[in-house]
């Protein structure tokens, strides 16, 4: 019988966001069936990154789906303080290092349909434990019990982690914080993740860069008309499973205002 964790935090209060949410969840279903196992990443932190993975898992477990999130970020978990845990739990890099099993380390959660598998204590060599076999062993076996497996992994502009994780995914999904983050750096993340490869749903182990989409963060609702222009772009995020080429991503150039 899996634990029973409380996270104490409320969803955003904002219809935009909640809304942009709905979307996100909706068109990541239109992705097609086999697209059950997902990664958010970003290039930098604080990009909003595991704020919108929990957002994402939590609508689609409303909707009825089975869904476990998965914090990878071993080496700088903010999930544990941000949603407030007031009992010890173990994590993946506990299971990973062969410390805890599989349900030693899966949480069942006070949102309906959602569980949980956290970090665990930092270690000092995440790559290495995420490239263990353990690892997809763990997707495997949680893919035949959940719909979803929504994986929260560490910013890539830097570290090599997410790139391992992707492997195991049949796709991801790209957080940018709108104006603080290069057209340049965007792309070479890309390009980490193309060089990764995906996994190909009944592909028989062949691979291929398989990148969902990219969601637009902390976008200033007070510059006129630029909400209501982005909003209207992510109601066509359906077409992000075309979006897996990037063949139009050049146009998000135009939101970047940092140096490369």
């Amino acid at each position: 019988m899996k634990q029973i964790i409380t996270l104490n935090r409320e969803m955003k209060d904002d219809y935009h966001y909640n809304e942009a949410i709905k979307t996100l969840r909706t068109n990541i279903q239109f992705c097609g069936s086999g697209i059950r196992t997902i990664m958010l990443t970003s290039s930098l932190p604080d990009e909003g990154k595991s704020d919108i993975t929990f957002a994402m898992a939590s609508s689609l477990a409303q909707i009825g789906k089975k869904v476990v999130m998965i914090d990878a970020d071993i080496r700088k978990s903010v999930l544990v303080s941000r949603y407030q845990l007031e009992t010890e739990v173990y994590g993946l890099s506990q299971y990973l290092s062969g410390q805890k099993t599989l349900e030693e380390v899966l949480y069942d959660t006070n949102v309906e349909n959602l569980s949980m598998v956290f970090a665990g204590p930092y270690s000092p060599n995440p790559a290495e434990l995420l490239e263990e076999d353990l690892f997809g062993k763990m997707i495997e076996t949680l893919k035949n019990e959940y719909d979803y497996v929504i994986i929260d992994t560490p910013p890539m502009a830097n570290l090599i982690d997410g790139a391992i994780v992707a492997r195991q995914c049949d796709g991801a999904v790209m957080v940018v914080e709108s104006g603080c983050i290069s057209y340049r750096l965007e792309q070479r993340v890309k390009s980490q993740l193309d060089k990764s490869g995906w996994r190909v749903p009944g592909g028989g182990g062949h691979i291929l860069p398989r990148i969902l989409g990219v969601v637009l963060n902390k976008v200033s609702m007070e510059r006129s008309g630029y909400y209501s222009k982005y909003y209207g772009r992510y109601g066509k995020y359906g077409k992000y499973s075309k979006y897996g080429k990037y063949g139009k991503y050049g146009k998000y150039e135009k939101y970047e205002k940092a140096n490369a």
